[in-house]
């Protein structure tokens, strides 16, 4: 084999070439909010932990943080990441047991998740500026 010369072998079809559909995102994004909220929860435990544990200083900048316009950017962000996560993984489940696999009910379904996701996210937060007043 060594020897014999050999043609160029066809290259597969790049991603670039291929038309993101809404199904093939969600997807996607499936993935990538149970990372984020994995690795999310596990840094920010840390960090509160790390800080209640080096004194009152770390302690109140941890709160300054938490409780300041980064954090409630950080809590939004976590809870639509929260949501997506669960409308995704309730459209997963779905699929799972054969149903929803034609191309437009899975299209509908996926669209369908990002706008519950976003609603969900925006009702919770309106529900704890109602309640709390921030």
């Amino acid at each position: 084999m060594a020897g014999r010369p050999t043609a160029p072998r066809p290259l597969s079809p790049h991603l670039t070439i291929w038309k993101w559909q809404v199904h093939a995102v969600v997807s996607i994004l499936h993935r990538i909010t149970g990372n984020a909220m994995a690795l999310g929860v596990v840094w920010l435990f840390l960090w509160w932990l790390v800080a209640a544990a080096t004194g009152p200083e770390a302690y109140a900048t941890f709160m300054w943080v938490a409780t300041g316009p980064i954090g409630l950017v950080i809590a939004f962000g976590s809870t639509w990441l929260f949501f997506q996560h669960l409308c995704s993984g309730i459209r997963h489940l779905v699929m799972d047991t054969g149903q929803a696999l034609e191309i437009g009910v899975s299209k509908a379904a996926a669209t369908a998740t990002i706008i519950a996701s976003t609603l969900l996210t925006i009702l919770t937060w309106i529900a704890i500026y109602l309640h709390k007043g921030l």
